[in-house]
């Protein structure tokens, strides 16, 4: 365990290094919009609101380990370009993306874009101690509140229009289903919240986010599977979709740690209990072999999507970490190393450094972005810091 402490704080290391080395945007200002598998820089690639507050968030909470000023530095420039271009003044929300000039692209809100610049900006505070940051995490916890949440049936809608108006496609990307409200959305409303609610402990934020847990485990955790539902309409009738591998464990650990921060003792002991089963039924999506995460699976065709991507392997770490630490049972931490062995072995870049987006059933390289709209310092740079914090 101390050897793999250590290489997660090398690792850690390494994928700043790449982000600070290789995506600054001095041309434009920001972030390079996209790196492709070449490591070719696109400058005329568009720039994702999803990716700056990752940007933001992987480098403010990585100051805290490294006390090193440039990855300050890096976080200031992500925050300061939020707030220039990102930050729509006049309605109050955040624009989904930009041209590369820094000029507004798709102007919807889409809540998920909302819930990720507050998880940054809450922890870019935590670091810098910078007020208008706070205030502005704020007022987007406000926005969400006033125009998202579902009075009537509880949960949040996805997406609306600029002036907060009902919008036709409410998907994040082209593989999700066009309804109203989706797991992914509340899973990072409630990380967003609850990182929040660590540097702004109001009791009304509190109340929100010990509904928000309460209506996740009603609707969104199937107890007997351990597997998530994904996909609803606003009145909670499901749409059946995939099993996402990567999503089951994620919110495995991520849930209960919400429970943790606002101290909600019952939350705390449903949401341990999930972690756990949770944990044991992404053991279907585990490669024997090597040790990697499949991508997703239909039960209803059964066909698996035989891909590793880098993501679920980086919230199995944490996933498994978290399970052995809960019962003590060595076969999470045994299930975390190993995967750790399959990362270096398949997905980590060793000449050009970060983690490739992933590789198919052959081991060939899936040729998708180094960086971009989807392809942030945000799962990896996490499962470095959270075992680096829960390795002894």
């Amino acid at each position: 365990m101390a050897s793999l402490k250590e290489e997660m704080h090398k690792e850690l290391l390494s994928i700043l290094n790449y982000w600070e080395s290789n995506t600054v945007d001095t041309t434009n200002g920001g972030f390079i919009g996209a790196i492709d598998f070449t490591d070719t820089k696109d400058y005329s690639a568009e720039k994702g609101s999803v990716l700056n507050a990752r940007i933001l968030w992987a480098f403010s909470a990585s100051y805290a380990v490294t006390k090193d000023v440039s990855h300050l530095r890096i976080a200031e420039r992500a925050y300061k370009y939020i707030l220039k271009n990102f930050y729509d003044v006049a309605f109050g929300g955040i624009f989904w993306s930009l041209n590369t000039d820094g000029t507004p692209k798709d102007t919807k809100n889409q809540v998920y874009a909302l819930a990720f610049t507050i998880y940054g900006l809450s922890e870019f505070y935590a670091a810098s101690k910078n007020e208008e940051a706070l205030q502005l995490a704020v007022n987007l916890f406000e926005k969400i509140e006033e125009h998202s949440f579902d009075k009537e049936h509880k949960g949040y809608f996805e997406a609306f229009t600029r002036d907060w108006k009902p919008i036709d496609d409410l998907r994040l990307s082209d593989k999700d289903a066009n309804e109203k409200k989706t797991m992914n959305t509340h899973l990072h409303i409630v990380e967003g919240y609850a990182n929040l609610y660590r540097v702004w402990p109001e009791e009304r934020l509190k109340e929100v986010i010990t509904q928000l847990l309460i209506t996740i485990n009603d609707h969104f955790i199937n107890a007997e599977t351990g597997h998530l539902h994904l996909f609803f309409n606003e009145e909670w009738v499901e749409k059946p979709d995939v099993i996402s591998y990567g999503h089951d464990i994620e919110a495995a650990w991520l849930l209960q740690w919400c429970a943790e921060v606002i101290k909600d003792e019952s939350l705390i002991a449903i949401y341990k209990k999930h972690a756990v089963t949770m944990a044991d039924a992404t053991f279907e999506g585990i490669d024997d072999i090597d040790g990697g995460l499949w991508y997703e699976f239909d039960p209803y065709t059964e066909e698996l999507i035989a891909e590793k991507h880098w993501w679920p392997q980086s919230e199995l770490l944490i996933g498994m970490v978290n399970a052995w630490q809960l019962t003590g049972n060595d076969k999470y931490l045994n299930a975390a190393q190993h995967n750790w062995q399959f990362v270096k072995d398949y997905i980590i870049d060793k000449l050009n450094g970060e983690w490739i987006w992933g590789v198919d059933i052959d081991y060939a390289k899936i040729e998708k972005d180094k960086a971009g709209f989807w392809k942030c310092p945000y799962h990896n740079a996490r499962a470095c810091l959270e075992l680096i914090n829960r390795l002894p």
